[in-house]
């Protein structure tokens, strides 16, 4: 490669390395406002609803802070050489577009039918789409996953995910 495409490829990193330092400033700053616009009745001890909110604002605007300091100090990320990743094929896209079937399902039909049922789509329409072909299997881990993520919100983390067509049930 000569010198100039090799200028040309390191100019490029860094513009794209400080457009993710511009995201993370921009989504920290946005988690801090947001977390101090949370009103909390319910808190009962030094952590409240705002704490997490916060922190991770905090967090992303100081790793904003330090990728900028890295860029100038002239420090680049390497190219990921993709261990197993055939780099001149181009996006699955049909896997693709069926993760995002599966996330849009979900999403239309978690008020409807409930985060067990609406879960288990979901993670079953993850493994299908990642390859997966046990669908029994795949079925069994699906339900177990969505109706146990249901209950550790519920029981656990005092969150009311949607239940829907298994009220009573459940």
């Amino acid at each position: 490669m000569s010198t100039t495409a090799s200028a040309t490829t390191t100019q490029k990193g860094g513009r794209s390395e400080y457009g993710v330092a511009l995201l993370l400033l921009v989504l920290g700053a946005w988690a801090i406002v947001d977390g101090l616009g949370i009103t909390d009745t319910a808190s009962r001890g030094p952590v409240s609803a705002r704490t997490m909110p916060i922190a991770v604002g905090l967090l992303l605007v100081a790793m904003a802070v330090l990728l900028v300091v890295d860029l100038l100090r002239g420090g680049r990320g390497e190219a990921e050489g993709g261990e197993d990743v055939d780099l001149s094929q181009g996006s699955d896209w049909r896997t693709i577009g069926l993760l995002v079937g599966a996330f849009v399902a979900n999403a239309l039909l978690i008020e409807r039918v409930g985060w067990p049922i609406s879960g288990a789509i979901l993670f079953f329409g993850t493994t299908f789409a990642l390859g997966a072909r046990h669908y029994v299997r795949m079925a069994l881990i699906a339900i177990l996953l969505s109706v146990g993520s249901w209950y550790l919100f519920y029981l656990g983390l005092d969150i009311k995910l949607p239940v829907g067509l298994l009220k009573g049930i459940l």
